[in-house]
């Protein structure tokens, strides 16, 4: 699996100990982190809660811990309307496993047991990465899709929505009261500005 090397990880953990060995333990796979000592200082980072991510990222989640517990900060965190794009992997002890499992039903990415296998660990922490920069991207294009919706004349629009309906141009100028020609000038402007060459590619474009 290729690294992300523009990712982040969010090491949260009560125990110094066990951020410190996650810390190097993601470093051998060229990975960043930062740690935080507790939920609520985690929480305190106004770049989570605040922005949605720019880069893949994943939170490594102690399950109990002093003040907050992780699953108090991981219903905070499904709030988000990014949520989707910053998994949570729960980090649990052999009590705390039936939590983690029905968190993981709830919408985390997946829990690892303690004392947790370094190889595996790692390995779930790049799938989730691979997860976040799959949501990321589909972010991105969906924002441009709105740009480009944003840049079309209201005729522009009216002539792309019939188009997409399947009319040809003929039945789109005697619905629209416009020339066939007129038509065909709006239809290119269309193309262009939505980045297409043809009507089915135009509707796969904006299939939700």
């Amino acid at each position: 699996m290729t690294p992300h090397l523009d990712a982040k990880i969010y090491l949260v953990d009560d125990d110094a100990g066990v951020r410190e060995a996650l810390a190097w333990l993601l470093r051998t796979r060229r990975l960043v982190s930062d740690g935080y000592d507790s939920a609520e200082s985690f929480l305190a980072d106004a770049s989570v809660l605040q922005h949605e991510p720019m880069a893949p990222c994943c939170v490594l989640l102690d399950v109990r811990m002093p003040g907050m517990s992780g699953l108090a900060a991981f219903e905070l965190l499904q709030a988000l309307p990014w949520r989707a794009s910053l998994p949570v992997i729960f980090l649990s002890g052999h009590a705390d496993v039936a939590t983690a499992v029905d968190a993981v039903k709830r919408g985390a990415f997946d829990f690892c047991e303690k004392p947790f296998s370094d190889n595996a660990l790692v390995d779930r922490v790049e799938r989730a990465l691979e997860q976040s920069a799959q949501v990321l991207a589909q972010r991105r294009v969906q924002r441009e899709l709105q740009q480009r919706l944003a840049s079309l004349t209201e005729r522009e629009r009216a002539v792309m929505d019939l188009v997409i309906a399947g009319l040809p141009n003929k039945l789109v100028a005697d619905q629209l009261n416009i020339s066939v020609r007129t038509v065909e000038v709006h239809r290119s402007r269309v193309f262009d500005k939505m980045g297409v060459k043809s009507a089915v590619e135009l509707a796969n474009a904006l299939r939700p």
